[in-house]
């Protein structure tokens, strides 16, 4: 079972977006059978299948083993990853796309799209992936935000210069800074 599946399609997301199959995808996070993932919730096997059928069909599911019950071949099934995410292209945006530069909302959507996608391709198998991820809260007075927006700018464009070279291993680095909204619990 994979940690992350990047959703890109969007006959997947019309699959998994189906309230009774996100509940039997929940069901999947083990393996199971669909009589099994049927009487936990309440529902008839021949029901459940419909749904598992369907989310095999997208890649959201994998067949893990069979089993022979009584003459019959039991299929089991099991999630195909732990978290599933959609990639913000299948929304897509309305209407007109406005010149957007680095301090607009719409430079920082597409900023953590790109993050995603590019998180989403990493090859978790790897031994080692040295990455970092750090978040935190600064309280900037008003009068001061234009001059902590310059100095944020001037850290960043240092390490980009002192780190810009031709050698060496290749990593992406993205900042987002953005008001805090209000605390939610």
């Amino acid at each position: 079972m994979r940690d992350v599946l990047y959703l890109e399609q969007i006959e997947q997301a019309e699959t998994l977006l189906k309230p009774q199959r996100i509940e039997v995808l929940r069901e999947l996070a083990e393996p199971g059978t669909c009589g099994e993932v049927a009487a936990r919730l309440g529902q008839t096997p021949q029901r459940v299948y419909y749904h598992v059928k369907r989310l095999v069909e997208a890649g959201l599911v994998d067949q893990v083993a069979e089993r022979k019950v009584r003459g019959i071949h039991e299929g089991i099934y099991q999630a195909s990853a732990r978290t599933y995410w959609l990639s913000p292209r299948l929304v897509g945006r309305l209407g007109l796309r406005r010149a957007q530069d680095e301090f607009s909302l719409g430079y920082l959507l597409d900023l953590m799209e790109e993050v995603q996608a590019d998180i989403a391709d990493l090859d978790r198998t790897a031994p080692e992936l040295p990455s970092v991820g750090m978040s935190g809260e600064i309280r900037v007075p008003p009068e001061l935000r234009p001059q902590f927006l310059n100095d944020l700018q001037a850290a960043l464009q240092d390490l980009f210069t002192r780190y810009g070279g031709a050698e060496g291993d290749a990593f992406k680095l993205a900042v987002a800074c953005y008001p805090k909204g209000e605390d939610r619990d």
